[in-house]
């Protein structure tokens, strides 16, 4: 499809999964991680078009990823807003407030500045898709994912609202929820092992979906959960 994709996060997991599903679809990706070193072995290692280091907790980190995309390519058409993480899986009273503020930085604020800087490229294209990673955090909060969930439901309505914001000019704004899937979020996160039916296969699909619908249709919201698994706690 030719379009200018950038997705965070995107040395593994689902980044890296939705970045070859781009990259397959013809599209040309840049890969954004706050890893230099990954970053450039991951464009290596699987052809993408760019590579681009970002602390996404930062906005001018954002402002500089948006002046060099303009300057080489022109324009923005797809932003995958999916760098996040869990910090800490503790109880908030057994949290330190450092903690609390990464988890929150890390998984809300730097989708609210993504969204601010790209969107307002896309606002003056009168085009373009920004795709958010939610969780099913948002809506089925377990014991010691209070902090997680509070962020990962600050991202499904601050999708809405910017989706309302960003209708009149032809900008859409989608929200993937996903379940637990076998990407090692988990065992990074410090909560045990994963058995889980979900890949970040399953999760690309539905983010490469939501983008490749016609201008006139938008995908507001769409939830991904395994077979194996309901809404009782992890």
């Amino acid at each position: 499809m030719n379009r200018i994709v950038i997705v965070t996060g995107a040395t593994n997991g689902y980044g890296l999964a939705t970045a070859k599903k781009f990259k397959a679809e013809g599209d040309t990706v840049i890969i954004a991680s706050r890893n230099a070193q990954k970053v450039n072995a991951v464009v290596e290692e699987f052809g993408f078009a760019d590579g681009f280091k970002i602390d996404v907790t930062n906005s001018a980190e954002w402002e500089a990823l948006r002046d060099y995309c303009l300057e080489k390519y022109g324009r923005i058409d797809v932003l995958v807003n999916n760098a996040g993480g869990g910090v800490c899986i503790e109880e908030v009273t057994e949290q330190s407030f450092e903690n609390i503020d990464k988890a929150i930085s890390l998984n809300l604020s730097s989708v609210i500045y993504g969204s601010k800087v790209i969107g307002s490229v896309m606002k003056e294209q009168r085009d373009g898709s920004i795709i958010n990673l939610s969780s099913v955090c948002a809506r089925h909060c377990w014991g010691a994912w209070s902090v997680y969930a509070a962020a990962k439901a600050g991202v499904l309505n601050f999708s809405k609202g910017h989706y309302v914001e960003m209708r009149p000019y032809g900008v859409r704004v989608t929200c993937v929820i996903p379940a637990a899937a076998s990407t090692g979020f988990q065992s990074n996160a410090g909560i045990g092992e994963e058995n889980q039916t979900l890949t970040a296969e399953d999760i690309a699909n539905a983010i490469v979906y939501a983008a490749n619908q016609p201008k006139g249709v938008v995908v507001e919201e769409i939830t991904v959960w395994g077979t194996s698994q309901d809404v009782q706690p992890l």
